[in-house]
């Protein structure tokens, strides 16, 4: 958004103002405010407004799915969900409506619910291409990719670039963002703020070289997952070698991090303790053979199974014993399975925990310690919300990580991002008893999400802003280059 074109808003919004106080219940007017003000970047006040609106009609389509979206673009995704499934509920027959509360159920980890809502959009409209595109990532989720094939054509052929609205007042960098039509991309909403940068995603996978690429000052490949991607990754070479803008997270420097490669590379670095990890045909497992076959590489009991491309702990197994690794096997989606060494990483107290480290353009940035009962930790699920003994240890890691680290696990770190080589990138791990890093995962895909608005986080949220901040600042220096 130009000033020109920021000072017509603000003379527009001026204008409806002078209208309410004339008719101060007017639903329209109301509701113009407040997409006005979310169009000048005053997000705060176009949320009140938005409120406003549905205090006198709570149906009202327009703001529930707009407050959806700024709730979204925050990173308050569970308000978002509410407010989408308001919208689906009261109005049905609206595929838009359908598509949005699928999304959000899909960003919820529910993909069984989010088929049956985009399905019901198809039902509606049979060409919708969101709904498409949304349906192939539900039946990915679920473990079905030839059922998302067709969905994938369907949703994506025509339909690979989207530019994204803009709502800054000055002219901003033009960012070409390369994604995966798959669920291995870089969380980049938070980052790309749409008042600060002027996006276009394009979908690798449908990437038609006789198209000029889009106008663009940086291009950021948001493709992280190697595990997942690698024919996007291959598209998105092509894509950058006809680019002459800065590059952030060149592909190739993608490719070496899926999870078995990265740990036979950083497990031979010094102060780094990183699982076997193989990836073998579900089959094999599934045979009477299985146990044997996996003595042989050197696997021993409890060992962990995961299905290639899923995060959050989706698809994430500990087997204990042989007698159950087919029955495990069983339940993995597609027809590779990666198995990992068990690395114990409970503390002397039982409790197991998981650091999770940024590094943005060669700088390391805290982001969160959870700790947990149990051996797979994940923040959402962790034991942090009802101990506060905890949440004051982590706020000591966010303020002090060194210290609290040690020499030789912040010197493992200097290694992994050396070795990694990416803009952006983080590890996911814990401090073995020698100080050793145990290795849990290091990639581009690492998620930084704000805490709840329960003040109890408040100690969470500068380290939050700081990363953000770094991130933005990542990508403004690369425009600046040019």
């Amino acid at each position: 958004m130009t000033a020109d074109r920021g000072a017509k808003l603000e003379a527009t919004l001026d204008a409806v103002e002078q209208k309410l106080t004339q008719t101060p219940e007017s639903v329209d007017l109301l509701f113009e405010k407040a997409q006005l003000l979310s169009l000048l970047g005053q997000d705060a006040a176009a949320q009140a407004a938005y409120v406003a609106v549905l205090t006198r009609d709570q149906a009202h389509f327009g703001a529930l799915t707009n407050l959806a979206s700024l709730a979204l673009s925050s990173g308050h995704r569970s308000a978002a969900l509410t407010a989408y499934k308001q919208a689906a509920e009261t109005h049905p027959d609206n595929p838009t409506a359908l598509v949005n509360y699928a999304g959000a159920l899909l960003d919820d980890g529910k993909p069984a619910d989010a088929r049956k809502s985009y399905e019901a959009a198809l039902n509606i409209e049979p060409a919708h291409a969101e709904a498409h595109q949304g349906l192939a990532c539900a039946f990915e989720a679920l473990g079905d990719s030839d059922a998302a094939a067709s969905h994938w054509r369907a949703g994506f052929a025509g339909h690979n670039i989207v530019v994204r609205p803009y709502r800054g007042r000055e002219t901003a960098p033009h960012i070409l963002l390369l994604v995966s039509i798959k669920s291995g991309n870089i969380p980049t909403n938070l980052i790309l703020d749409d008042r600060m940068f002027a996006v276009t995603a394009l979908y690798a996978e449908f990437y038609d070289a006789a198209v000029p690429l889009p106008e663009h000052d940086v291009l950021f490949n948001a493709i992280g997952d190697a595990d997942l991607c690698g024919e996007a990754l291959a598209k998105a070479r092509e894509i950058v070698s006809r680019s002459r803008a800065p590059v952030i997270n060149p592909p190739e420097r993608i490719i070496p991090t899926g999870r078995s490669e990265n740990a036979k590379r950083l497990g031979q670095l010094d102060g780094i303790i990183a699982p076997k990890v193989e990836t073998l045909p579900k089959s094999i497992l599934l045979s009477a053979d299985g146990p044997s076959c996996l003595a042989q590489k050197g696997f021993e009991f409890p060992l962990l199974l995961r299905a290639p491309g899923f995060h959050t702990g989706q698809h994430f197994v500990r087997v204990e014993r042989a007698y159950d690794l087919a029955t495990a096997a069983g339940q993995m989606p597609g027809e590779s399975v990666l198995v990992m060494q068990y690395l114990d990483a409970a503390g002397a107290d039982g409790m197991a925990r998981k650091y999770r480290v940024m590094f943005i353009d060669g700088k390391f940035y805290p982001v969160h310690m959870a700790a947990s009962r149990d051996w797979k930790v994940h923040y959402v699920t962790s034991d942090m919300a009802i101990r506060s003994d905890l949440r004051a240890e982590e706020k000591t890691f966010l303020n002090a990580m060194p210290e609290v680290l040690g020499i030789r696990a912040m010197a493992a770190l200097e290694h992994i991002r050396d070795t990694l080589g990416l803009d952006y990138g983080g590890v996911d791990f814990a401090v073995a008893r020698d100080g050793s890093v145990l290795l849990f995962e290091a990639n581009a895909t690492m998620t930084i999400l704000p805490p709840s608005p329960d003040s109890m986080w408040d100690y969470r949220r500068g380290a939050i802003a700081r990363v953000l901040d770094a991130a933005r600042h990542l990508v403004i220096d690369r425009a600046v280059l040019l």
